[in-house]
């Protein structure tokens, strides 16, 4: 395997000393402050001082990045969260009047006209939407916040069961799910549900002080809600609430009757009367789980000869990963659950986090997060870190494409023809499943937002109606009646970075189609892929999406067109 790791070329500092790092406020006031005051005398003075700004704010975020990777891999250091309560609590407060200043200073500048319209437009778009929606009596709101959404993974991450003698974390005892002895799925399933029970008053209580401080925020910023506020915030402008609502019901009228019809053949293949909710994840063939890998060693060396066969750069970014020490991949007592690809602005070489057992689903996570890191090595070149800074629905575009242009060499992970054959279906059953889900989380945040002064009771009853909707018709919940009003809270999203979860599904079509093109010309549709990264948020949401040579939509017809196509390529396996 070759290992050459010149993917990107080290940027140099001309803002900032080679050797300087963060230590406290002080140390990063004077170079806010020669922002702040700098006189700028012409259009090129004006590109050096956001040259200048970028390099600054890149140097930070990475600062900031580091610190909440070394918090989630041990959730029990205690000095990796003082670390970043430092930062959230002495240092992004004051930073933030002068990023308020700052997107001040370039609007009013006399010789903004005279920069180039199309390079710098969609920043322009995003910094005075930032200006429109700043309140400082926000600033230690948002400290706040940020320092209650930390409890979150602290609470999570402590969870273990104990099963046959051996304590583990949920991720590793959902191994069991799969397990062809229904009764050991049983135990399992009952263990982790009622484990999370254990801390359902307490992620409730969190979830209501969140609610509250979210909604005060909006409400400083003059809006309505924090729904609304959250569709500034984001920068959604490609699309509204009511499309939001409007592709709900077209997952609903479209894709929840796959899903059912999924679960029907599921339950007949098992021989079961009924379907209980530890049977979802079982090979209803009869066929023991699926073990692609031993260990996190393995699961890094088979993804990146996987990227490898797809496109040199992409196996070279992995193994520039890997020689520089950024990624954590298996599961373990004390890290944060879930997994994620934290960009590093600077170095522009990211960390790749996940709670990896041995699982199908370990791999499509890595896939995944390797998608998002490719992206980051493909949009350093950016002279603007904003222009790196795409949206979730680009982001996630790049990530969910990752999972299913790769398929083609899952033999790498899957030997056995036949074990290769389950785990093409198996994912692409789950790409069908991602819809209704991203549904339901999506439905529950905009009714939590619109009804913030709701009860504890209505919380159950309005995720009960959303669930409902649109999961699981074939699933028989009996004496199971206690753990399902509080499903929710296992999804980190609703806590740590709320309204990011409706791309999922948009960039799922856009993967699909990807895909598509891929199975059509695999070389045009990979340069288009990275041709459409590469241009970071420079581009509108539609634009990127039309450089992959693929159309930012989600009608309820070309849901019905992308799904039906998934539907024919599982019928081929």
């Amino acid at each position: 395997m070759a290992e050459n790791t010149a993917v990107l070329v080290p940027r140099n500092r001309t803002f900032l000393p080679p050797d300087y790092t963060i230590t406290d406020w002080a140390a990063i006031e004077p170079y806010l402050e020669n922002l702040k005051n700098r006189e700028i005398n012409s259009a090129t003075e004006l590109e050096q001082w956001l040259l200048d700004r970028s390099e600054l704010e890149s140097v930070v975020a990475e600062d900031m990045g580091w610190r909440y990777i070394r918090m989630t891999i041990d959730t029990q250091d205690e000095a990796a969260t003082a670390a970043f309560q430092y930062f959230v609590n002495e240092i992004e407060p004051n930073i933030a009047p002068y990023d308020h200043a700052f997107n001040q200073k370039l609007v009013t500048s006399e010789y903004l006209p005279e920069l180039d319209e199309d390079k710098y437009r969609i920043y322009l778009r995003s910094v005075k939407k930032a200006i429109e929606i700043f309140r400082e009596e926000n600033i230690p709101l948002n400290t706040e916040i940020t320092t209650k959404q930390q409890q979150y993974a602290a609470i999570t991450g402590a969870m273990t069961v104990t099963l046959d003698g051996e304590e583990m974390t949920l991720q590793r005892a959902a191994d069991r799910l799969k397990n062809l002895d229904r009764n050991v799925r049983r135990e399992a399933y009952l263990a982790i549900q009622e484990r999370r029970m254990q801390n359902k008053g307490e992620l409730n209580n969190l979830f209501t002080e969140l609610i509250g401080l979210r909604h005060q925020v909006a409400q400083n910023a003059g809006f309505a809600n924090f729904r609304d506020y959250m569709f500034a915030a984001l920068g959604r402008f490609d699309y509204t609430v009511q499309d939001c609502f409007n592709f709900h019901e077209a997952i609903a009228t479209n894709v929840v009757p796959l899903n059912d019809a999924i679960d029907r053949q599921r339950k007949q293949n098992l021989g079961l009367p009924e379907l209980k909710p530890w049977d979802l994840d079982v090979d209803d063939t009869g066929k023991p789980p699926l073990e692609p890998f031993k260990t996190g060693e393995e699961l890094l060396q088979k993804t990146t000869e996987v990227f490898y066969r797809l496109d040199p750069f992409l196996g070279d970014c992995l193994v520039t990963m890997k020689n520089m020490g950024r990624l954590d991949l298996e599961s373990r007592k004390g890290k944060a659950p879930g997994g994620y690809n934290y960009p590093l602005d600077e170095t522009g070489v990211p960390f790749i986090f996940m709670n990896a057992t041995s699982s199908l689903r370990d791999v499509v996570t890595m896939l995944h997060e390797g998608g998002h890191a490719v992206h980051n090595f493909l949009t350093h070149e950016l002279p603007l870190g904003a222009f790196k800074h795409t949206p979730s629905e680009v982001a996630e575009l790049a990530s969910m494409s990752m999972e299913l242009i790769s398929m083609d060499h899952w033999d790498l992970f899957f030997k056995n023809e036949e074990e290769l054959r389950r785990a093409k279906k198996t994912h692409l059953e789950s790409v069908l499943e991602t819809f209704p889900w991203v549904a339901t989380i999506d439905q529950f945040q905009h009714w939590i937002y619109e009804n913030p002064d709701h009860t504890l009771a209505e919380r159950e009853k309005t995720w009960l109606q959303i669930f409902d909707r649109f999961n699981q018709h074939e699933v028989n919940w009996e004496g199971l009646e206690g753990f399902k009003p509080y499903i929710w809270q296992k999804q980190l999203h609703l806590y740590e970075v709320p309204f990011y979860y409706i791309e999922y599904a948009m960039a799922q079509l856009g993967a699909i189609a990807v895909w598509k093109n891929y199975k059509q010309n695999p070389q045009a549709a990979l340069t288009g892929y990275k041709n459409a990264l590469s241009l970071g948020y420079t581009k509108s949401i539609a634009e990127v999406y039309a450089a992959a040579n693929i159309k930012f939509d989600f009608s309820a017809e070309y849901i019905k067109t992308l799904t039906d196509f998934v539907q024919a390529e599982m019928e081929k396996l």
